[in-house]
């Protein structure tokens, strides 16, 4: 069969389009060049995070979550899984996890980030950490398991894990994550809703979902103490949390303006650079478990 072009009356394609297309190197199909860039980029992400995944390149880094009245004393710790390219360098979970979440491979980092801080919590047992958790992981045999069996093995850590999924992910199958939390909290286990505000969330599941912590979407957070619009906003946040026995955590504090703002508008915890940025090497560890975990 001859790959010769041929017109199409149906097409306004000519020749002189063809001739652009290719220069740009936009296959047919494509519904334009920044389309293209974007899936060549995706693509070219899941390549480098498949092959992370199949060489155990992973890490997982620690950033405090602080009390507001008392930044001094550490709350609790979340664990954010980091990938390291061929090179050795980290890549933060911003830079893929786009691309990633609702594949596959999602599935399969969030059975990493869970093996790695069961792990954590189980060489520390003064140690209390949130995990993420996509809801697509809910029903997963591999992510089921792992956590089933780092309980039989120790049962401590049930009540020193939170599992955090953001407002998004929860919002796909709100009803199967209001089941998957009835059957977790009853072990200990508590759970976060993450970026809270983003828009998502419909408040008739409120009554229904019973989160323990629910965590201020960081673009209400950064800059506050100059935006009368966020005050108001993070108030009310605050507002709906109490009235349902949460916790609140305020993300990507950075400034101490901000913190003390949220400090007096009743924000329990605070969590960002001010405080600590995300780490791999955290405080606890000794220098030989941390040359042995790189």
């Amino acid at each position: 069969m001859s790959t010769k072009w041929k017109p199409n009356p149906l097409s306004m394609e000519t020749p002189v389009n063809l001739k652009k297309r290719r220069i740009a190197d936009v296959p047919p199909g494509a519904e334009n060049p920044l389309a293209f860039a974007v899936s060549r980029r995706d693509g070219s992400v899941l390549d480098m995070v498949a092959q992370a995944i199949r060489h155990k390149q992973t890490l997982l880094a620690f950033q405090p979550v602080v009390l507001s009245r008392d930044p001094s004393r550490i709350g609790f710790y979340e664990g954010l899984i980091r990938i390291t390219d061929e090179t050795g360098r980290v890549i933060p979970a911003r830079d893929f996890m786009n691309a990633v979440e609702a594949t596959e491979l999602g599935r399969e980092i969030d059975v990493l980030a869970l093996q790695m801080g069961l792990r954590a919590l189980h060489e520390t047992p003064h140690l209390r950490l949130s995990i993420n958790m996509s809801a697509r992981s809910i029903g997963f045999t591999k992510w089921t398991r792992t956590l089933q069996r780092w309980l039989d093995r120790d049962p401590t850590i049930a009540e020193r894990l939170i599992l955090e999924i953001t407002e998004g992910s929860a919002m796909t199958v709100p009803e199967l994550v209001i089941d998957f939390m009835d059957r977790w909290q009853v072990r200990g286990i508590c759970f976060a809703l993450d970026d809270f505000g983003s828009g998502q969330t419909a408040l008739r599941y409120f009554k229904e979902f019973f989160f323990d912590i629910l965590k201020i979407d960081g673009q209400f957070v950064s800059g506050i103490a100059t935006d009368a619009d966020n005050r108001a906003l993070v108030r009310s946040m605050v507002a709906i949390a109490q009235h349902f026995d949460m916790m609140t955590v305020a993300e990507f504090v950075e400034t101490k303006a901000d913190a003390d703002v949220l400090a007096s508008l009743g924000v329990d915890c605070l969590q960002g650079y001010l405080h600590g940025a995300p780490t791999t090497r955290p405080g606890w560890k000794t220098p030989a478990e941390i040359r042995a975990a790189g």
